[in-house]
C-alpha cells in the first residue's frame, strides 16, 4: 500500500525536525559532529526539504509504471533489431524511447497535475513555513475556505485555478500527442 502524502509528511517532519532531537540532526551529530541542521526552518531547505520528500514519496508509482511498460515491450523486437545488427544505443533510442513514449505521457501529466494540486505534504511538513515560503494555491484556497469562511474568495479562487490546471493540462496532452506523433 502507498501510504499518503499527508502520513509522509508528519513522518518526515519528525525525521527533519531542526531541533537536535530530530532523527536526521540526531544521526548527523553522532556520525559526522555536526550540529543541528535547520531542514525545516530555513526558507530554502524546506522548500528542498518539501520537494525530495515529495520525489521520494512518488518514485516509487513512477516507477512500477515504466517497469509495466517495459515490460510490455515484445522481445522479439530486441531479438529482430540484434540480428539486423542493432547496438543497445540504437535499440534504446528506435524500440524502448518510442514505446515507453505512452509511459512518459502519462507520468508527467500525474507529476504535472499532482504537483499543482499539492496540499498535503507541505502542510504536514512545514506547515506553509518558514514565513509562506513553502504555502501552496490549494493551501490558500483550503485555509480561506475552511480555515477562515471565507468562502467565496475561496470558491473564486478555486474556480481560476482549476481553469488554469485544465489550461496547462490540455496544452500538455497536445504537445504529448505531437510528440507520441513524431516518435511513433
Amino acid at each position: 500500500a502507498i501510504p499518503s502524502m499527508a502520513v509522509l509528511g508528519l513522518v518526515w517532519a519528525y525525521i527533519l525536525s531542526p531541533l537536535g532531537s530530530g532523527v536526521l540532526n540526531s544521526v548527523l551529530d553522532a556520525t559526522l559532529g555536526v550540529g543541528p541542521v535547520p531542514w525545516l526552518s530555513d526558507a530554502t531547505l524546506a522548500k528542498v526539504s518539501v520537494i525530495v520528500v515529495g520525489v521520494w514519496g512518488g518514485v516509487g508509482w513512477h516507477a512500477v509504471l515504466y517497469l509495466a511498460y517495459l515490460q510490455s515491450i515484445p522481445s522479439e523486437y530486441y531479438e529482430v533489431a540484434t540480428i539486423d545488427g542493432a547496438g543497445s544505443w540504437k535499440q534504446f533510442l528506435h524500440i524502448t524511447l518510442p514505446l515507453l513514449t505512452p509511459a512518459m505521457v502519462i507520468s508527467q501529466f500525474l507529476l504535472m497535475t499532482g504537483g499543482l494540486k499539492v496540499f498535503d505534504l507541505p502542510y504536514t511538513l512545514t506547515g506553509g513555513g518558514p514565513g509562506f515560503e513553502t504555502y501552496t494555491i490549494t493551501q490558500s484556497i483550503i485555509t480561506m475556505g475552511v480555515g477562515q469562511g471565507r468562502y467565496a474568495v475561496a470558491s473564486a479562487l478555486a474556480v481560476v485555478f482549476t481553469i488554469a490546471v485544465a489550461a496547462l493540462a490540455v496544452g500538455q496532452l497536445l504537445l504529448s500527442r505531437r510528440i507520441e506523433r513524431r516518435v511513433l
